[in-house]
């Protein structure tokens, strides 16, 4: 039996595509690439916008802006490089009013952490956001360790701000000359005033990166580095300050007296070594300070000198060849009445040498002598010492004193002006005018600044040398038993020098009950280095003369510079002189 054939495997037919179908596919293909492309750019273009809306956010967000960098204020120092004024880093934090929306809590801790009651803060945020303010200090120039404290908190929206606040080591001793800042730190009194341009530095700039809210995301560069200002090297020797100041003070509690100035000079450079007043206030803290205080009394203040002057009447004497040194004058019997006035002495002096009337402070003696004098030779000699005019020393406010207008003047002006009436000086000037007989006839010009060594000022020749010297002995003598002021001597040491005890013009009448009381002098005698002048405005005591008030100040303020100095004495023991003779009586003018 034969067997079926197996079934063969069945093969498939070949694909043979017409023309048409070709087109077909090719168009459809086509379709789906174009659909592909069109996706693409559709979402480049979606992307490209959010891109552009999220940095458009972001510039509003973050701006680039230029800031100021504070510059350090120069030091001030004094002759010896001692630090009389120098600038401390502190931190000052403010806010946005409009902007600024603390819990309150954090309000509360900042309060705390600022000094300032809860309250307060509060509506001063409030106040300003009322006003529209856009920057609000809450507090400025705080300490190291507070603003720790404040930056602790991380309050959004509390920013810091880095300055500098002025702090004054040698507080109320040295605060007259060096005078002070305000809060800007820009100097308001003193030489923080007259040398701002000096002090005072270069802000700098840089550019930071802030957000929408003002607040600083970082530094990115800096356009220009801040310039510290310049350090001011003074003349002043804190040492000889000290002591002034000190003194001075003591005088002025012991007789209850209402101010007081002390300058101390060198006579060979014109250097101010000390200059102190009282009252006097505190740099560092102002609270309760009145601005009478403020006022540096040696070079704003005038006063009537009285017989401070009669040394320079007696040059003017000498000067027109008329008297000589050796001359007496002839006091009895203790008055003079010129002109409807009566000038009097304390007691009749009888016959007494040109010296002898300065050891004396004799009224008569010196109204003889300009009884024979011109207005004009009187006041040519004046003017010469300085007196009339400023300085120079370029302190803010300095005053510069008055001399008498022109002659002709009455016969009783010209007496009183010999005898230190009918002018008025200040304390420096007086000084500066005593450097003339100190110095053999040359004046030197006062400087606050320290006097370059290599160059020292000049000094300005105005009275022979002779007359100087001559007028210079007769000053030691109102320091020795037969003077006014024997309490202006210093141990080891020859002093030369003139009382003063004038009374006050209120309201064009000397009052009797207000005086004041001055001693002006240089040392050590032989070889000056040092001129000083002490002057106490009313003290209590009706007798409360130069010599009593004054020269004892000048004494321990002189004494103590000329040790700290290094100036040999120039006598071996002090000269021994009898108890209370010289001294002025109640009520008179030396």
């Amino acid at each position: 039996m034969k067997r079926a054939a197996r079934p063969a495997p069945r093969r498939s037919a070949a694909l043979t595509l017409e023309p048409a179908h070709v087109w077909r596919l090719g168009l459809l293909a086509l379709l789906l690439v174009g659909a592909a492309v069109a996706i693409g750019v559709r979402v480049a273009f979606l992307q490209q916008a959010q891109q552009r809306d999220f940095l458009k956010g972001e510039g509003d967000a973050r701006t680039v802006r230029a800031v100021s960098i504070e510059a350090s204020r120069g030091v001030i120092r004094d002759r010896r490089g001692e630090l009389l004024a120098v600038s401390a880093p502190v931190v000052s934090f403010y806010v946005n009013p409009q902007r600024f929306e603390p819990a309150p809590e954090e309000a509360a801790a900042l309060a705390g952490a600022l000094g300032i009651g809860p309250s307060a803060l509060t509506a001063r945020i409030d106040e300003a956001r009322k006003r529209g303010l856009g920057f609000l200090y809450l507090k400025r120039r705080v300490s190291s360790a507070q603003a720790a404290a404040v930056r602790a908190l991380g309050v959004r929206g509390v920013e810091a701000e880095d300055s500098y606040r002025r702090y004054y080591p040698a507080g109320e001793v040295s605060a007259h000359v060096v005078g002070l800042t305000n809060i800007d730190d820009q100097g308001i009194e003193g030489l923080e005033l007259a040398f701002e341009d000096w002090l005072a530095g270069h802000p700098g700039k840089k550019q930071v990166l802030r957000d929408r809210r003002g607040h600083v995301i970082r530094d990115l560069e800096y356009v220009a580095m801040a310039e510290p200002g310049q350090d001011l090297e003074l003349a002043l020797d804190l040492r000889v300050q000290y002591l002034a100041h000190r003194e001075l003070k003591s005088a002025i509690t012991q007789y209850g007296a209402r101010s007081g100035s002390v300058v101390v000079l060198d006579n060979s450079t014109g250097e101010v070594l000390a200059m102190a007043n009282q009252p006097a206030y505190n740099p560092n803290d102002l609270r309760g300070t009145g601005y009478a205080r403020l006022r540096n009394r040696a070079v704003t203040d005038l006063f009537e000198p009285g017989s401070t002057v009669k040394p320079i009447t007696i040059a003017a004497a000498l000067e027109t060849g008329r008297f000589q040194a050796e001359q007496t004058i002839d006091t009895s019997p203790g008055w003079v009445h010129v002109a409807g006035k009566t000038i009097k002495d304390p007691r009749d002096y009888g016959v007494l040498s040109l010296g002898g009337i300065i050891a004396k402070s004799s009224q008569v003696g010196i109204t003889r002598l300009a009884q024979d004098m011109s207005e004009d030779e009187l006041r040519g000699v004046f003017a010469r010492f300085g007196l009339g005019v400023p300085t120079g020393v370029s302190f803010p406010g300095e005053a510069a004193g008055r001399l008498p207008g022109p002659p002709p003047w009455p016969t009783i002006n010209r007496l009183t002006f010999a005898f230190g009436y009918g002018l008025s000086v200040t304390t420096l000037q007086l000084a500066q005018a005593y450097t003339v007989f100190a110095n053999g006839g040359a004046m030197a010009t006062p400087t606050l600044l320290k006097a370059a060594e290599e160059s020292p000022p000049p000094l300005t020749p105005v009275l022979d040398p002779a007359i100087a010297k001559a007028v210079a002995t007769m000053l030691e003598g109102v320091v020795r038993s037969e003077g006014t002021a024997l309490r202006a001597a210093i141990p080891g040491y020859r002093v030369a020098g003139k009382t003063g005890t004038a009374r006050k013009l209120v309201d064009g009448v000397y009052d009797d009950a207000r005086h004041l009381a001055y001693f002006v002098g240089f040392a050590p005698a032989s070889n000056p280095r040092v001129t000083a002048v002490v002057l106490i405005n009313e003290p209590k005591e009706a007798d409360a003369g130069g010599g009593l008030v004054a020269a004892p100040v000048f004494s321990r303020v002189v004494g103590g510079a000329l040790r700290l100095l290094g100036v040999a004495p120039d006598l071996g023991t002090a000269p021994k002189l009898a108890k209370g003779a010289g001294e002025i009586a109640p009520g008179a003018a030396g």
